[in-house]
């Protein structure tokens, strides 16, 4: 994952594997999130809640809600960029929007993914506030939400 060193959004690159192609020889709607989920885990890394960090507090990020939009098909051997904008942080809460396109980061994205994440402590199940360190990090990776952003499912 790369960071705009001015506080800009992260950028992880996947190139899409042939056993995440499905049946209509198009990336499989689960393949998206598990790519979507690795970039989170890229983002955690970058503010500092690795995996030394959830192994000394016994702390994670949990997703509690999710909003994944599929807007274009995917094909194999696709060389995906997934662009990550924190959209807001708050004590114990982490709100993020993930933008997957097909090659660079520019034009309409193929799919998108918002999430809304509560940090807890694993031992109590319950949530706690994250480190400061970590907030300061995500704090700085604040950027407005576009227009689409916060919506949910539109009635038929």
């Amino acid at each position: 994952m790369t960071d705009d060193t001015t506080g800009g959004p992260l950028l992880l690159r996947q190139t899409v594997r042939d056993e995440w192609i499905d049946y209509n020889g198009h990336l499989s709607e689960a393949y998206y999130v598990l790519i979507f989920g690795f970039a989170t885990d890229a983002l955690m890394d970058t503010a500092g809640l690795d995996a030394a960090y959830r192994a000394r507090t016994g702390c994670s990020l949990y997703t509690v809600e999710a909003h994944v939009r599929y807007l274009h098909e995917v094909s194999g051997d696709s060389q995906l960029t997934v662009r990550t904008t924190v959209l807001g942080v708050d004590g114990k809460k982490l709100r993020i929007l993930h933008e997957m396109f097909a090659g660079d980061p520019s034009g309409d994205p193929v799919a998108t993914e918002e999430l809304f994440t509560l940090h807890i402590d694993q031992a109590t199940g319950r949530s706690t506030p994250l480190p400061t360190t970590a907030r300061e990090r995500l704090t700085r990776l604040v950027a407005p939400a576009p227009e689409w952003a916060g919506r949910g499912i539109r009635e038929v």
